[in-house]
């Protein structure tokens, strides 16, 4: 097995299973990692019963998502994870294996997977324009990506401090630092089903907050107000139900108040990463040969440990 597939899950037990079959059936056979964050159901009990052969590791008490995918990446023991939620499967069973070949590319450090809101709209998210070439993006969904593991453990993985959303916009400007690029997919899509039980006031106080968070790691000095007022407003007017507003009022002085007691670490990107990262932010898709000069080298010591990896999972380079 090269590849390892994650699903992070909580009382969701159904909709789980699903996730898991789609998992099962991919012609990698990957191994697949599920992590119980504490769910209050049998949902553990009757993974453990009806597919013994997978990996499960239960929390007794709810650690969060940014945490359970932390954990999950040290547990895996494969050079590239996949994550797909508990409420999405893999629409056919070749995108492991076809997602693997998106790593040929020795500057590869993440693949953002296609994917589509069924229940919102057929539309896919995340797909390269051509198949030919390579194609760098501003970040990942996180219920449709796979990672280079070693690249993830050596960047510390996602900021636990962020709790519950944001982590992917993190950690890819982070990879890029590095000299790692996330590249837009060529696999079919992985078919993301949206719960309806979600806590839609736990996302838009963490959204709010790690909006400011987010400003206050990685935006270099000469544009860290602009982008905190700006990141600011757009929280505020996100939704103009009250309800919603005050709770992402709520999450905005949290996380001010998170800055300005030192709990948060200020690493700033360089100033030319960043305006890369910009660009990839406004098109989205962008050919790695436009940019490639502009990339840090920090990754190229890392290219034959990229081409050894490869090798593993049988891609050709």
């Amino acid at each position: 097995m090269y590849a390892t597939v994650v699903i992070t899950t909580k009382n969701r037990r159904e909709d789980l299973l699903k996730a898991i079959t789609s998992a099962l059936a991919q012609t990698a056979k990957p191994e697949v990692l599920v992590i119980d964050d504490g769910s209050t159901d049998d949902t553990s009990s009757v993974v453990a019963r009806e597919f013994p052969s997978v990996r499960l590791h239960r929390s007794e008490t709810s650690l969060g998502l940014v945490v359970q995918r932390n954990r999950a990446a040290r547990l895996a023991t494969t050079p590239v994870i996949f994550s797909i939620d508990d409420d999405a499967v893999f629409s056919t069973p070749r995108i492991v294996e076809d997602t693997m070949r998106d790593f040929e590319h020795p500057r590869v450090g993440a693949v953002a997977i296609p994917y589509a809101d069924v229940n919102q709209s057929p539309t896919i998210h995340q797909r390269a324009p051509e198949s030919d070439g390579v194609y760098a993006t501003y970040d990942f969904k996180g219920t449709a990506h796979a990672l280079r593991r070693d690249v993830f453990l050596a960047l510390g993985g996602y900021r636990e401090i962020l709790v519950h959303q944001g982590e992917e916009e993190d950690y890819c400007i982070r990879m890029l630092n590095a000299g790692w690029i996330t590249r837009c997919g060529n696999a079919e899509p992985i078919h993301h089903f949206e719960s309806p039980r979600r806590s839609w006031s736990r996302m838009d106080f963490y959204g709010a907050r790690n909006k400011v968070l987010f400003a206050w790691h990685n935006i270099p000095a000469p544009a860290l107000g602009h982008q905190l007022v700006g990141r600011t407003a757009k929280a505020m007017v996100f939704s103009l139900q009250p309800a919603r507003m005050m709770t992402r009022c709520r999450g905005l002085l949290n996380g001010y108040f998170v800055c300005a007691t030192g709990g948060a670490a200020r690493r700033p990107v360089a100033a030319t990463v960043f305006r890369l990262s910009q660009e990839l932010k406004s098109r989205r898709c962008v050919p790695l040969d436009e940019i490639s000069h502009r990339l840090p080298n920090s990754a190229a010591p890392e290219v034959d440990n990229c081409r050894t990896l490869n090798m593993a999972a049988g891609i050709r380079t």
